[in-house]
């Protein structure tokens, strides 16, 4: 009588990552203002207002935290739109970076 073939494997159980992990969407990029001996804080409050539609008290505290700290987040959100605020901060004339949250 011939051998009995053997047995086929037992299937493996493989998990697929979830996309958040895989691209770590979980953490957004942060954009920073930092202050600069240029621009008045009238103008950085301004600003802030204009391009982010913060009320007057908002972009005046995170003006006061550029004034006294060197740098405030101001927005944050994917890569593209910290590029975007980046973009469109600079283009107003302040200095900003973006970077991703710890």
């Amino acid at each position: 009588m011939a051998p009995a073939p053997p047995a086929p494997p037992a299937p493996l159980e493989v998990q697929e990552p979830e996309l958040d992990e895989v691209f770590g969407t979980d953490r957004p990029w942060l954009v920073i203002v930092w202050n600069d001996p240029v621009n008045l804080m009238s103008y950085v409050v301004y600003v802030l207002q204009k391009l982010f539609g913060y009320s007057r008290e908002k972009a005046t505290r995170l003006m006061l935290q550029v004034h006294h700290d060197g740098k405030a987040v101001v927005s944050d959100g994917n890569r593209e739109k910290a590029e975007a605020d980046v973009a469109r901060l600079h283009a107003n004339g302040l200095w900003a970076t973006m970077e991703h949250s710890a």
